[in-house]
């Protein structure tokens, strides 16, 4: 079995002399200090990924200005090939005054806006991508002031996590919600939230374990939307199961986000619905409800039913508002499972399936009665999730597992919880930890990845499963045993199989607006399952020292040929390709576009990258 390769942070060298192991950053004592390691490492991430830089001969990643003036220089602790790094903290250089010091992320930030002109990108249609022009103003501005958000989160995430770490709750699936800390690894700005207050960031963050009562609306009848999939009407299922308010006569309950209720009345149109008594506002009313990692989707221990709320809070790339398209995914996809697809699914693999969004309730606007329902707005628009785990169902999503957990007084010393289980798997073994940590990954591959790509082959049909959207469960030792995916936003019905999928489901959709051209679904299961599930788990082990990356790699390409016969072009484009289609988030930020709004294909601005899978040597 081979070794993890030594880290930057135990080998690294300076002019040819040794370099002393260096304290990692995220466990500074400092709370602030550590957010602000973080953040950094995030945006060198992204530029190194969305640049395809390749690793320095010198092992200090280095990013000059296109003037020339200034220069940053960050030490390398660990070289990813699969995109994880990991980085000391940088110095940032001014060639004309000679001063050197170490900068804020937001000085990061704006170093690598002023560099983004020289990098560019495509949406994945193959136009150009928005990126800005060297100098916009406006785009820099909006990108600063988000990273400064996004640290200010952490800061506080970290602060109050490390002041009380131990989890106040024994359900595992929330504990887990609340445990990704810093947010997505490759992202400029995962915990910006649109300049919340702290106050309303305790609340309203997972993170930091808050909760609170919904707000609810009485909506006259005549406007109120709904389907259900499910045995009972999506209003039975909100008063039985969310304490829904008793409403005037002609009126029903609708639940929302507080800060949502709070902002409706700013936007003309729905004030006027206020006014008019179409639209009432009633208040808080009924029990806390806990924010799960998406920050809009509540949960309840031990209740049936999770709710997804519209929340126009810029979170990560968009405005997180259910559009009506969306919610007719989740009931569409419900009822499509239940033609027999789910059963012949789960003959091939039973210990997988897809979390539930079989029901939705909304307001219909009279100002937009000639919409189409696939565009129209849904300030109010709630999904009904099932929630299929008990309280004592170890399940958690990926993101989590894997997330680098910078708390040094936790009895895990700082590892994230994967690192954890696998080194209590180890001991308990008596074998390498890089060992147990490759036949983790082979297990992961089989129980949940080999289900997705048999959806895809056999049923023509795409998740967008990426590792926040990605749930194991694990059993009472550790190992994965069953998984789940969630979304309801992340649904591509392959436009090739159009005429099975209108066989088995007639009119199938034609409200969901869920068909999308071959070459594009291709290019975005590659992303997702791909690049950010599959090589974002063998980035984690490795920057994480748990096993060495090309062993990782190897075994990825025996599980993917493994897949070929299941008929889904994803294995073959992952074995042969040499360079892959990739998410750039950093462009996509400095591009000003929010990935929920337009078209499909043009959403999110993408790069081409090189493959690590088409160059890993065969498994040994």
């Amino acid at each position: 079995m081979r070794q993890p390769a030594p880290t930057r942070a135990q080998t690294a060298t300076t002019d040819g002399a040794p370099r002393p192991p260096q304290p990692d950053p995220l466990l500074h004592p400092d709370p602030a200090h550590a957010a602000h390691a973080a953040a950094i490492e995030h945006l060198l991430r992204c530029w190194t990924r969305e640049t395809d830089t390749p690793r320095p001969h010198d092992d200090v990643l280095t990013i000059r200005t296109p003037d020339g003036r200034t220069e940053l220089r960050a030490p390398l602790r660990h070289w990813s090939r699969s995109g994880w790094h990991r980085f000391d903290p940088p110095v940032l250089h001014h060639t004309d005054t000679g001063h050197t010091h170490h900068p804020a992320p937001t000085e990061v930030a704006a170093l690598l806006s002023a560099c983004a002109a020289t990098h560019g990108g495509a949406t994945p249609d193959g136009h150009p991508a928005p990126a800005p022009a060297a100098g916009d103003a406006h785009a820099t501005a909006d990108l600063l002031a988000r990273v400064a958000d996004s640290t200010r989160v952490v800061t506080q995430i970290l602060t109050a996590r490390r002041r009380d770490p131990a989890p106040p709750t024994t359900d595992l699936f929330l504990t887990a919600e609340q445990s990704l800390l810093l947010g997505h690894p490759l992202h400029p700005a995962p915990k910006s939230r649109d300049d919340l207050d702290p106050a309303s960031t305790a609340a309203w963050s997972p993170e930091l374990r808050g909760s609170f009562p919904l707000h609810w609306f009485a909506v006259h009848h005549d406007l109120v939307a709904t389907d259900s999939a499910a045995e009972l009407p999506a209003t039975e299922l909100l008063a039985r199961h969310a304490a829904a308010p008793a409403t005037p006569p002609g009126t029903l309950p609708l639940p929302a986000h507080p800060w949502q209720a709070t902002h409706l009345a700013d936007r003309p149109e729905w004030a006027r619905l206020i006014d008019d008594g179409l639209l009432r506002p009633l208040g808080p009313a009924g029990p806390h409800w806990h924010p799960t990692s998406s920050v809009r989707t509540v949960h309840r221990s031990g209740q049936p039913w999770m709710l997804k709320l519209s929340l126009g809070l810029r979170i990560t790339n968009s405005r997180r508002e259910n559009l009506r398209k969306e919610l007719h995914r989740g009931t569409e996809v419900h009822r499509l499972l239940e033609t027999g697809l789910a059963r012949r699914w789960h003959a091939a693999h039973p210990r997988f399936d897809i979390v539930r969004d079989p029901a939705w309730i909304g307001v219909d606007h009279p100002n937009t009665a000639d919409t189409p329902d696939t565009a129209r707005p849904g300030p109010l628009d709630t999904v009904l999730r099932a929630n299929p785990f008990a309280p004592t169902d170890d399940v958690t999503c990926v993101a989590a597992l894997v997330a680098e957990n910078p708390l040094p007084d936790d009895p895990a010393g700082g590892r994230s919880r994967l690192a954890a289980l696998l080194h209590r798997l180890a001991a308990r073994s008596g074998r390498p930890v890089p060992q147990v940590a490759t036949e983790w990954f082979l297990r992961y591959l089989a129980t949940v990845v080999a289900p997705v790509v048999w959806l895809d082959g056999h049923a023509g049909i795409a998740l967008e499963a990426h590792q926040q959207n990605t749930l194991v469960l694990l059993d009472p030792d550790g190992w994965p045993n069953g998984g789940r995916y969630r979304d309801n936003q992340g649904y591509y019905f392959r436009a090739s199989a159009a005429d099975r999928l209108d066989a088995a489901l007639p009119g199938i959709g034609g409200h969901s607006d869920t068909f999308v051209e071959d070459p594009v679904v291709d290019e975005r299961f590659a992303y997702y399952l791909g690049i950010n599930n599959i090589l974002g788990l063998v980035g984690a082990l490795g920057s994480q020292r748990l096993a060495d990356e090309d062993t990782l790699l190897a075994a990825a390409r025996d599980a993917l040929r493994s897949l070929t016969p299941t008929g889904s072009p994803l294995p073959a484009l992952l074995l042969e390709r040499p360079t892959l289609r990739c998410k750039a988030n950093l462009l996509t930020r400095l591009g000003g576009l929010d990935e929920l709004v337009g078209p499909v294909h043009s959403q999110s601005v993408y790069v081409t990258i090189g493959n690590p899978l088409h160059a890993a040597p065969d498994h040994p």
